[in-house]
C-alpha cells in the first residue's frame, strides 16, 4: 500500500510502469536505454479512492486522463529508470492529494454601499470628462 494521506492508500497493484525511450538527458545512451517511464493508473476503476475524489481526480488530470478513464503520467526528467519512477510516482500522489481537498464552496457577496458609489462617482467624472471634449459646433 502507498499512502498519499493520513486517511488514504492505494495498492501497489493499482499501478502500472512501462519502459519507454526518453527524450531527456542522457547522452548517447538515450537511444539504446529505456529509461522514461509511463505510469498508469486507472482512475474509475479504483477501488481505493473515494467516488467525489475520482470526479475531482479527473477534473484535475485533463489531457492525462484516457477516454477510459486511465491517467497516464509520463516521467522522463532524469537519467536513471529508478530516479524516473520515484518522480512518476511523486508527480501521482500530488495529483492524488490535490484531489482529496474539497473546494471551498463560494459564499455570494454583495458590494458595500461606499464601493456603489465610488463606481458611481467615477463613472459621473469620467462621462465629465468626455462631455467636454466633445466639438462644439461654430456657427460661422
Amino acid at each position: 500500500m502507498i499512502p498519499v494521506t493520513d486517511s488514504l492508500a492505494i495498492d501497489d497493484n493499482e499501478i502500472s510502469e512501462s519502459f519507454i525511450r526518453g527524450s531527456g538527458p542522457g547522452g548517447q545512451n538515450v537511444n539504446k536505454v529505456a529509461t522514461a517511464v509511463q505510469l498508469r493508473f486507472d482512475v474509475r476503476n479504483s477501488p481505493s479512492l473515494p467516488q467525489a475524489v475520482k470526479e475531482r481526480l479527473e477534473r484535475l488530470a485533463g489531457r492525462r486522463l484516457t477516454q477510459e478513464g486511465v491517467l497516464v503520467i509520463t516521467a522522463q526528467r532524469h537519467r536513471t529508470q529508478e530516479r524516473n519512477r520515484e518522480d512518476a510516482l511523486a508527480r501521482l500522489l500530488e495529483l492524488i492529494r490535490q484531489a482529496t481537498e474539497r473546494p471551498k464552496p463560494r459564499r455570494p457577496t454583495r458590494p458595500t454601499l461606499a464601493s456603489k458609489e465610488r463606481r458611481l462617482d467615477a463613472k459621473s467624472k469620467r462621462s465629465r470628462v468626455k462631455r467636454l471634449r466633445v466639438a462644439k459646433p461654430s456657427f460661422e
